[in-house]
């Protein structure tokens, strides 16, 4: 077995590598001269500490950590470095050395959470070990971020994403192959529509590189929370907020990107079979020039209530119309709608409030693969209710097909199986997603 681990000494002066240590059946090997005694030295001192391992940045903790009660807490018990880490870097110095972040043993398989029931998983957050944390003040650009362990963030009441709602978030997946090798799905197109909304919200974003820098390390860092083949996804949470305090309304002096995952299964209970939705005619989930067509958190509190109210009475979820003329479709809860009548599917256009979803943006690309015409155009209440078949798309739903449709108390139904060509979508679109087909768009990030 061979286990790999550079550490890295950042100072105000110079870059120095410490340590190299190459754990294999021979020996462990130091850079340059530097005894055990001045590793701990040096280390203690450093203003950050990086650890790279697998030939990539895995992170960089600032030396307000290194006071910590159980600096080596990030290791597991078993892992083979821990011991020796400890020997080297502690008891000889007033200041302990931390490093947050995982030692890597690049030929061990990865460790499979024993608590965990893949088969059962449904769509709710499981605490996973890291995430992903970086800063900048209003006016600058991000810099290098570093994986923490998962857990609370500290925020001053004055945040002005806690009074202001200056919030986006994103959402994307990441699929285990029956390989083994981990896949992200168009991860840059999130980082785009990151960047748009954060230009909306008077928001400095990270650009599209550091945004897949810090999906990618988080999604290698908590690699063992990855589902099997066909048991799920790893789903994945990019959150920008203004975390800077402001009272005045004006943009906050900080902000926080921040990345977490979560495994997942179906966001509907009922799996691909067929949902329910009820049509709201009162109100309304986004308006001509406000908000509604980019990712920001005060979009999805506005649907709550109504969304409550609807599943309280049996439906899975809301479709919302348009606040000028209230017959146009916009969109479900948190997915966008398409209407199947023959070979024609038709779904809403993007004309600032619907989100322009990533999973809509795949499925029109797919369905016109397959042969369907696609149009985005207004949709009305009458194309809805006459449709051969109705699903919606998302991240989270993928493809969910619909069976039902109330509006003002009439209920249609579309059949209680999955449409033909709601079926063959899902499969096709998830064909890519999880490496069965090939990557003829170049759709796919392959991490390992």
């Amino acid at each position: 077995m061979t286990v790999c681990l550079n550490i890295y000494i950042f100072n105000s002066h110079k870059t120095l590598q410490l340590v190299n240590y190459s754990k294999g059946p021979k020996t462990v090997s130091k850079s340059k001269s530097t005894t055990k005694m001045e590793t701990a030295a040096v280390f203690s001192n450093a203003a950050t500490v990086t650890v790279a391992g697998r030939g990539f940045l895995r992170h960089t903790a600032n030396a307000s950590l290194l006071l910590r009660q159980h600096p080596f807490s990030f290791l597991p018990p078993n892992n083979k470095f821990r011991n020796e880490l400890r020997f080297t870097l502690l008891n000889t110095s007033t200041t302990y050395g931390a490093i947050s972040a995982q030692a890597v043993d690049v030929n061990s398989p990865v460790s499979v959470p024993s608590d965990i029931n893949w088969d059962n998983l449904g769509f709710g957050l499981v605490h996973t070990d890291y995430m992903y944390v970086m800063k900048c003040a209003l006016g600058e650009g991000f810099t290098k971020g570093e994986l923490v362990p998962f857990g609370n963030i500290e925020i001053n009441p004055s945040a002005g994403v806690l009074n202001y709602g200056q919030g986006l978030f994103e959402g994307l997946k990441a699929y285990r192959k029956e390989d083994g090798n981990v896949l992200l799905f168009r991860p840059e197109e999130n980082a785009k529509r990151m960047i748009s909304g954060a230009e909306r919200m008077c928001m400095p974003s990270p650009s599209v590189d550091q945004f897949m820098q810090a999906v990618k390390a988080t999604v290698l860092a908590n690699e063992r929370w990855v589902p099997p083949p066909g048991k799920g996804s790893l789903y994945i949470r990019p959150l920008l907020m203004g975390s800077g305090s402001v009272l005045g309304l004006a943009p906050a002096p900080e902000y926080t990107f921040l990345v977490y995952v979560s495994p997942v299964g179906n966001y509907f209970k009922e799996g691909l079979s067929p949902i329910n939705l009820v049509v709201e005619t009162e109100m309304h989930r986004a308006t001509p020039g406000g908000t509604g067509g980019v990712k920001t958190i005060g979009n999805y509190a506005a649907v709550l209530k109504a969304q409550g109210a609807a599943k309280a009475k049996g439906y899975s979820d809301v479709l919302y119309l348009d606040s000028t003329h209230n017959k146009y479709l916009e969109e479900v809860s948190s997915c966008n709608i398409f209407v199947v009548k023959g070979n024609t599917i038709s779904t809403p256009d993007i004309k600032g409030t619907i989100l322009p979803g990533i999973t809509r943006k795949s499925i029109i690309d797919v369905a016109r693969d397959q042969g369907f015409e696609v149009f985005e155009k207004p949709v009305t209440v009458d194309e809805l209710l006459d449709a051969d078949e109705v699903f919606c798309t998302g991240t989270a739903v993928v493809v969910s097909p619909v069976g039902s449709i109330t509006y003002l108390g009439k209920k249609v139904t579309y059949g209680s199986s999955v449409g033909l060509v709601s079926q063959q979508l899902h499969s096709g679109l998830t064909s890519l997603q999880m490496g069965l087909a090939d990557d003829k768009k170049g759709w796919i990030v392959q991490l390992k």
